[in-house]
């Protein structure tokens, strides 16, 4: 348990104590300072208080921190591609094949037990010893993932996503020949009522699912494209082209009976673009195609 203590100053008068907080670390955030206060680790002149509490110059504010607890998972010596990495941030490029959380049935091999291994720099993220997954890519799709190391960087790439300021490109091969050069699939998603494992283009229970597409090459009985994201809903890129009659090579779930036997979708995450939470730079990273999504290309060419 570490202990804080601040001094209201008279230019915070009347400001909420979550704000006069949390302006006083970068490393704190907000929606952090707000459960500190919930769970009774903050007092105002001895006394608890909601995050709504107006602060009055003179006020003493303690901060008692709780110790992050560690994550339940077992850190694990992978040899991980990292694109970038610092002191808040941390870009991987996930190979076709593996889980990014540990889930019932992959409770070692995943993501988070190599990052584990690999982060010695975490500072717990909402009291946790954890590296911050912000957004996800399916098993069986390979690319590049943003990881947050601390409560700042993470409640900033959140807010990035939500604000739909992040840049996420894929790379796909779908089947058909798509006969326009590009397009905006704007349709909802939700889960599936008739398959509650799958998703679904729907108006039920349904959120916002916007994704652009452009064609890249037309290949026998095949198209290769880019789509790059809005909104990230699950399976977005795998739902919207099978709704428009263009499912992805290889998916198992959401593709044709009878696809390309590949083990899995051909998408690619291949461009990941964001605002680095402390510096404000923009930063961009492109992981290249995987050596049998290039082979695949490649065959289907011919």
């Amino acid at each position: 348990m570490s202990d804080n203590i601040i001094l209201v100053e008279n230019e915070e008068q009347n400001d909420r104590i979550d704000k006069v907080i949390s302006m006083q670390n970068s490393e704190w955030s907000r929606s952090q300072v707000q459960q500190w206060i919930k769970e009774g680790h903050v007092t105002v002149n001895g006394q608890r208080v909601k995050s709504n509490y107006k602060s009055t110059p003179g006020d003493k504010i303690e901060i008692s921190l709780p110790e992050p607890e560690l994550l339940d998972v077992v850190p694990e010596e992978m040899n991980l591609e990292i694109f970038y990495e610092d002191a808040d941030v941390l870009v991987v490029n996930k190979p076709k094949g593996m889980v990014v959380h540990p889930a019932p049935g992959h409770y070692t091999g995943t993501l988070v037990n190599g990052l584990m291994a690999h982060c010695t720099d975490l500072s717990g993220i909402n009291g946790v010893l954890r590296p911050g997954i912000v957004h996800r890519i399916d098993k069986d799709t390979s690319g590049l993932l943003m990881v947050a190391k601390n409560d700042m960087a993470h409640e900033s790439l959140v807010q990035q996503l939500v604000d739909k300021t992040v840049t996420r490109k894929y790379k796909a091969i779908v089947h058909g020949t798509i006969p326009h050069d590009q397009g905006t699939i704007d349709a909802p998603i939700g889960r599936d009522k008739r398959d509650r494992q799958s998703m679904t283009v729907t108006d039920e229970n349904s959120k916002e699912a916007v994704t652009h597409f452009n064609v890249l090459e037309k290949l026998k009985d095949f198209t290769y494209i880019e789509c790059q994201l809005e909104t990230g809903r699950t399976h977005q890129i795998r739902v919207h082209m099978k709704y428009i009659g263009y499912p992805l090579a290889g998916d198992p779930k959401y593709g044709p009976k009878k696809t390309l036997d590949i083990g899995g979708q051909a998408l690619h995450a291949g461009i990941l673009g964001f605002i680095h939470p402390r510096t404000k730079e923009y930063l961009e990273f492109e992981a290249p195609l995987p050596s049998e999504f290039e082979e695949l290309l490649d065959k289907l060419k011919i």
